[in-house]
């Protein structure tokens, strides 16, 4: 769906108004509690944003791709913490139900993603298995017309709010690859689920992670996402999933690199040395010009690629390519801020080692920048193989 552009560009101007009147000044109190604040989780579902990417025939606003990495842009602009409380349900928590669910499924679960009664949370990551999905324990054994699931999901992004989990699981015992792996969705109210301490991590305080483990934890055959038809392409569920979820993140990138160049120019231009302000300087200069180069490129990347999946385009390369640059970007862009600062960038007062650390993370989760590397380079490959065939 397209939504009206003046209607969306109001959404835009709510979303703006929000992140600099309410989260940017709690930002710190985020930072020392570790939790996002529950008004501000309320403020959230009151604006819709839970349900950015969810149909509105199930309560969502429905956006297209082009339009939520215009929201992400924004979202950007203060402590990731706030975009992972709504991040989940608008890509990896609901996006399998969204994409491959049964009627039943979305009609059950999506109104209550969509206005953020539920949380969903995305289990894939294992103890010995992120990158490499062939090395997946987690399994799914057949008890008539049930299924038995047992392992340990780790690092699991709102895991200690999730009221439902989408779990891979290995239902195909004899398979050592991807295939063979389940996409099931699961109640995380359902006995046999317990919850590891919180992950105590070097950036984004008041984003939770946390091991999730199954212990035989039993659920009905009807939970498999998109119906018994799908037994065995998990896999493939979680790929679509993560292309979106992909660029998503690149999007937030762009957002918080335009943070924090903003900033560091602010400081430049009040900031004096040598009786002139560093912004002056030509070497202060050229480290503004690098980071206002790469995060264009960045935003032009992202917005490109999100107007060809709209257009019905395959963007496995495309969404690969956003992630591992606008992760890398922006890790160079936080470095350069620091820079800027000087001993302001270093200590915590401006904030700005805050944002070094948290946005370490980007270059990580939902694919590390060397995975990225290996999809581009695979497709790139497969994509020759087949022009070569069709010669």
């Amino acid at each position: 769906m397209t939504t009206d552009s003046e209607v969306f560009q109001q959404l835009l101007d709510t979303v703006e108004r929000f992140v600099r009147e309410r989260l940017r000044p709690r930002e710190l109190e985020v930072a020392m509690s570790d939790a996002v604040p529950a008004d501000v989780v309320q403020e959230m579902r009151d604006l819709g944003l839970f349900g950015l990417a969810i149909s509105e025939e199930f309560g969502g606003l429905e956006l297209n791709l082009s339009e939520e990495v215009q929201i992400a842009f924004r979202l950007g602009g203060t402590s990731p913490a706030f975009r992972s409380v709504i991040g989940t349900n608008n890509g990896i928590g609901s996006q399998g139900i969204v994409i491959d669910g049964t009627s039943e499924q979305k009609a059950y679960y999506l109104p209550r993603l969509a206005s953020g009664e539920l949380i969903g949370s995305f289990c894939l990551t294992e103890p010995e298995a992120g990158s490499d999905a062939g090395s997946l324990r987690t399994s799914a054994k057949r008890d008539g017309d049930y299924f038995l699931i047992s392992g340990t999901k780790r690092f699991i992004t709102n895991a200690p709010q999730a009221g439902v989990f989408t779990v891979f699981a290995r239902t195909d015992p004899e398979s050592k690859t991807a295939s063979g792996v389940t996409a099931f969705i699961v109640d995380a109210h359902l006995p046999g689920i317990t919850l590891g301490k919180k992950d105590h991590k070097m950036g984004q305080q008041g984003a939770h992670t946390c091991d999730v483990i199954f212990d035989n934890v039993r659920v009905s055959v009807t939970a498999i996402i998109g119906g018994e038809r799908n037994l065995g392409k998990g896999f493939a569920t979680a790929m679509k999933v993560l292309d979106r979820g992909r660029l998503t993140i690149a999007a937030v990138c762009v957002g918080i690199a335009e943070r924090l160049i903003a900033d560091s120019l602010a400081y430049a231009m009040e900031r004096k040395q040598f009786g002139q302000p560093i912004a002056e300087f030509q070497l202060v200069q050229a480290m503004l010009a690098d980071m206002r180069t790469e995060c264009f490129a960045a935003q032009c990347m992202v917005e490109e690629t999100a107007r060809r999946f709209d257009n019905g385009k395959m963007i496995a390369t495309e969404a690969a390519c956003c992630k591992m640059f606008a992760s890398e970007m922006v890790g160079r862009v936080a470095d350069k801020a620091v820079q800027i600062h000087g001993g302001a960038g270093y200590v915590a007062d401006y904030g700005i080692e805050r944002f070094y650390r948290d946005v370490r993370l980007f270059r990580i989760y939902e694919g590390t920048t060397q995975i990225q590397q290996l999809v581009i380079a695979r497709n790139m490959t497969r994509d020759a193989r087949r022009q070569s065939a069709n010669i």
